[in-house]
């Protein structure tokens, strides 16, 4: 089931540069662990020491938030585009 997974500049350095990738999976850990084939030590940057996204790592799969639809279990439909986003903190 490919799916479109679109990357900030703070996660390329962990695909090679890549903004943009093709992935496969039924579920987003499917997704990430596809990725993470191709791109070793991509999922320990968005996912805990338990397999959960990590808290500052916001997922959605078209517009809906991944962490409402069961995390790293959520569904992802075919052609799906998923967007990676990094928390933002300042002040």
């Amino acid at each position: 089931m490919p799916v479109t997974v679109r990357l900030p500049g703070a996660l390329r350095d962990a695909t090679g540069g890549e903004t943009k990738l093709i992935a496969s999976g039924a579920t987003l850990r499917d997704v990430i662990a596809d990725i993470d084939r191709r791109h070793p030590g991509f999922a320990s940057r968005v996912l805990d020491e338990g397999g959960a996204l990590r808290t500052y790592v916001n997922v959605y799969i078209g517009e809906e938030d991944a962490r409402s639809h069961g995390g790293v279990a959520a569904k992802v439909p075919e052609g799906s585009e998923v967007m990676v986003i990094p928390a933002m903190a300042g002040g």
